[in-house]
């Protein structure tokens, strides 16, 4: 049998390991909750990606834009200061012909029908 000393020794080294492996479950589970909030939380890692994703997207749809106002612009100014693009635009989309101009139409030979 064991001495008294040997059993307190046996039962307080048994104490030390169960209070042990509490603190590691204690500062594991610490280390879990502290880590959720900077992957998962509200300004997590993955949230600051997604948001980056977004302003990546939203700035070249705004480069876009800038490029078509900017060619909108020019062609305003043009529209305000000249007559050429005026007419150069009423011949291309509304078919314009000037008065001493002459309209002729070539009409491709596939689509000709035979008078039979």
């Amino acid at each position: 049998m064991l001495s008294a000393s040997a059993a307190n020794f046996r039962i307080a080294g048994l104490g030390s390991r169960i209070r042990g492996q509490a603190m590691t479950w204690i500062l594991s589970t610490a280390i879990v909750l502290l880590q959720y909030p900077l992957w998962l939380g509200e300004g997590g890692w993955l949230k600051v990606r997604e948001h980056a994703h977004q302003v990546d997207t939203q700035q070249s749809l705004n480069e876009r834009l800038q490029t078509r106002n900017a060619g909108l612009l020019a062609e305003l100014g043009d529209l305000k200061q000249g007559r050429d693009a005026i007419e150069e635009r009423a011949r291309n989309e509304l078919g314009m012909i000037a008065p001493d101009e002459w309209f002729v139409r070539v009409v491709p030979a596939h689509t000709v029908q035979s008078g039979r």
